[in-house]
């Protein structure tokens, strides 16, 4: 994760990360077209995910909704599907995250690595794949922006906070 300083909010380190992965998407990825490239995305759109996650669990202990926040990201999961149990979009995200973080640490292996259709196979511990080009990986990064337009919605009534 990259840290802006010490002071900027949650939702500006979540902005940055998702500017730093359209810069991999749109410029990175176009030109040098590897799994590297694939799976740093992947670990970015998860760290956009943490910070905003993080901000919802010291919220909720701030308002002593929750006594402690978990380390495991799966407990933090599980407390914010919980504590958002009432957003349906909330609980796609949550899902999505970890999806994301299971792409992230699974054994993958490389296709087509330097040509249009480079794509990253993900090969999960139950026998099952799933394949992620540049046409996924880009759907990814806009189901992620459309989180974080949810989460100004929700919080910041679609305005950026002050």
């Amino acid at each position: 994760m990259t840290y802006l300083n010490d002071d900027a909010s949650a939702l500006e380190q979540a902005q940055y990360e998702l500017k730093r992965v359209d810069h991999l998407i749109y410029v990175s990825l176009k030109y040098t077209r590897t799994v590297d490239v694939i799976k740093n995305i992947i670990a970015r759109l998860i760290a956009t995910y943490d910070f905003v996650w993080d901000e919802f669990l010291l919220k909720a202990e701030k308002e002593k909704k929750i006594y402690e926040i978990p380390s495991a990201p799966g407990l933090k999961c599980s407390i914010i599907k919980k504590l958002y149990s009432h957003d349906v979009k909330c609980l796609e995200f949550v899902d999505f995250y970890l999806l994301l973080r299971q792409l992230n640490n699974a054994e993958y292996t490389a296709h087509k690595e330097f040509r249009r259709h480079v794509a990253m196979r993900a090969h999960f511990s139950n026998g099952d794949y799933k394949e992620i080009d540049i046409d996924i990986i880009t759907e990814y990064y806009k189901k992620t922006k459309e989180f974080l337009d949810h989460i100004k919605e929700m919080h910041f009534g679609g305005k950026p906070p002050q």
